[in-house]
């Protein structure tokens, strides 16, 4: 059986979410990244990077929530488009998302959240290239029922991995200012699979104190060898 190495993350929520719209039986394996299990050994094995997601799908090894997202689809044949022009528009999009809104939105909740010091032009600069992609989004989501068309592939479900989780960056307005994305996440939150990937985080324990060991697994870099 397929094997989803799984931290609550937005990445990780991506996969998981196609791994249930395409009701592929698969085991978790938690990995807790604030206790620093991605840095051992045997998973760095799975993915040399120490990041999550990755899976193990039966002896193929697959790492990076992109990567993932086109294995997955490929193998088996759901939503990555057939027909040229809506295929095209589907891997736009995903890389978009990929490239683009993904390592923003990361560097945006870390400066806002995990910075050991206020950087005001860090933070600025951040926020203001995901609000920018987000507009972008908003205005694609006003002409199309989803990003790459009518139909729902997986240039969505990478979207909403980090959609869903838009307040960690945005607060309490969220989607408030893209209100195209936001009818686009509701819409997601009401499917089934998505419901169950969601759940997915209160079957497991995670640490959630970010204290010294949690920053030293989270963020080994700012540390001298």
């Amino acid at each position: 059986m397929l094997k989803l190495y799984y931290h609550p993350t937005p990445n990780s929520m991506k996969v998981a979410v196609l791994l249930e719209e395409l009701g592929v039986p698969y085991d978790v394996e938690p990995v807790d990244i604030m206790k620093g299990e991605q840095h051992t050994e045997a998973f760095r094995i799975v993915n040399p990077n120490a990041k999550v997601p990755a899976i193990d799908d039966e002896g193929v090894i697959v790492f990076d929530s992109h990567a993932i997202l086109l294995y997955l689809a490929e193998k088996h044949h759901g939503f990555l488009p057939l027909h040229v022009a809506a295929r095209a528009a589907a891997l736009s999009w995903l890389e978009f998302i990929a490239t683009g809104l993904s390592p923003l939105s990361g560097q945006a909740v870390h400066f806002l959240h995990y910075a050991p010091e206020d950087v005001p032009y860090a933070k600025n600069r951040y926020v203001r290239e995901v609000e920018r992609h987000y507009r972008v989004l908003d205005e694609r989501l006003g002409a199309s029922r989803f990003l790459a068309g009518e139909e729902y592939t997986i240039a969505d479900v990478a979207l909403y991995g980090w959609a869903a989780s838009a307040g960690f960056i945005f607060g309490e307005k969220g989607l408030d200012d893209f209100p195209n994305v936001q009818r686009f996440v509701d819409a997601l939150n009401a499917r089934p699979a998505v419901a169950r990937a969601v759940r997915l985080k209160a079957k497991h324990t995670f640490k959630a104190e970010l204290d010294e060991q949690a920053k030293r697994a989270m963020f080994p870099q700012n540390f001298a060898a």
